[in-house]
Order: structure tokens, then C-alpha cells, then sequence
């Protein structure tokens, strides 16, 4: 019987680099696109630094590009969302960083703790807003990049006390950040209109 191993057999990987493929820079799956969300959540000193909230709106900040996708960080006061939406052909990653948020679709509405992931394919019909007393920041990762926003009639009726309330999502295997202090209220564009020069766009939840 032939008992040598693959590794008898090939040799050890590592001592031949020229048979390895190279780490693709830029993700192109969904669960590359799951992956980089978690490595940037993972990584606060990557995006605490940059949120800010505005008193009046959303505040929103383009925190990366890459070909054909973007990811954004958005901040959400007490009170604030993003109407009823799809993202038009862009599937997307929505991440919960710190603080908390409510999803509501069709199906109810579902609370979004710190760490928790929701990936959604084009045309998903969703509605994001901050039901807490706190206020909370999301990363969102789009592919392609975000040019769509059509807004759809509101879903809260269905969603009222008497609708139904779908479980909590478990949250991802990521330790979940601690919330930003709101210092310096400063916040995201409204989705449909942003105004910051430095980040044009359409962003949405």
C-alpha cells in the first residue's frame, strides 16, 4: 500500500510560493463582502474616529471604495431612519457597530444589537431607524456602489405593536464595540440628498 501523504508527495506549500495564489486585494463574494465588514467592525480605531452626529439628519461618511463596491459609516440619533427603501441593482451588508437599531419589513420588525449582520440582495425592501434612547452607528457595504435609493410607502403600519415582531438577530462573531460619545452631535446626510462634498452619493441603510 502507498502510504505517502500530499505533503510527501508535493512537498510543503510554503517552500514553493509560485504555487500559491495571491490574496485577491478586493473582495468579489458575498462572503468576502461579510468578511470585510467584520474586519473593519472588528477594527475600531478604523471607523470610531471618523463618526459624528448631526442633530438634524443622518450623518453619513464614505469609509472606503474599492472596484465597483464602497462601504459607508453612518450615525443615527435617537429618532432618525431611512424611510421605507430598496438599493435599486446594489446588494449590500448592513453591520451594526455600536448602539442599537430597529429593521422593518413586510415580514415585522426586528431589533439589531451591536455586532449583528443582515446581507440583502438588490431590490430588498427594507426601513432602518434608531428606536433606542441611544445613538448608534451602522457600517454598510454596497457592490455595486449605492446609485439607487427608490423610497417605498412607509412599512410601519404593519409593523405597529399589534404586527408582528420577528426575534432578535444573532449577533455576528464580533466583539461589539462600546457606543461613540456624542460629544459634538454631528450626522449622516439624508440619503436622498447628501450634502457632504467630500462623499458623493446616494446612502441609504
Amino acid at each position: 500500500m502507498n502510504m505517502d501523504s500530499d505533503l510527501q508527495i508535493a512537498g510543503d506549500i510554503l517552500e514553493v510560493p509560485h504555487l500559491l495564489q495571491p490574496a485577491r486585494e478586493h473582495p468579489t463574494t458575498v462572503a468576502e463582502f461579510v468578511g470585510l465588514a467584520r474586519e473593519i467592525a472588528a477594527d475600531r480605531a478604523r471607523w470610531a474616529p471618523h463618526v459624528e452626529y448631526d442633530a438634524t439628519t443622518r450623518w453619513y461618511h464614505r469609509l472606503r471604495t474599492g472596484p465597483g463596491y464602497e462601504v459607508w459609516l453612518l450615525s443615527w440619533l435617537p429618532g432618525q431612519g431611512s424611510g421605507s427603501h430598496d438599493h435599486g441593482p446594489s446588494s449590500g451588508v448592513l453591520t451594526v457597530l455600536s448602539g442599537e437599531l430597529t429593521e422593518r419589513t413586510e415580514r415585522g420588525a426586528r431589533k439589531l444589537d451591536a455586532g449583528t449582520e443582515r446581507v440583502f440582495a438588490p431590490g430588498y425592501v427594507h426601513e432602518v431607524v434608531n428606536d433606542s434612547l441611544e445613538p448608534a452607528v451602522s457600517l454598510h457595504v454596497y457592490y455595486p456602489g449605492l446609485t439607487e435609493m427608490p423610497m417605498h410607502e412607509s412599512v410601519r403600519q404593519q409593523c405597529t405593536a399589534a404586527g408582528p415582531v420577528l426575534p432578535p438577530v444573532p449577533a455576528a462573531p464580533v466583539a461589539p464595540a462600546t457606543p461613540v460619545a456624542a460629544a459634538a452631535p454631528a450626522v449622516l446626510s439624508a440619503p436622498s440628498a447628501p450634502s457632504a462634498p467630500s462623499t458623493p452619493g446616494v446612502v441609504s441603510a
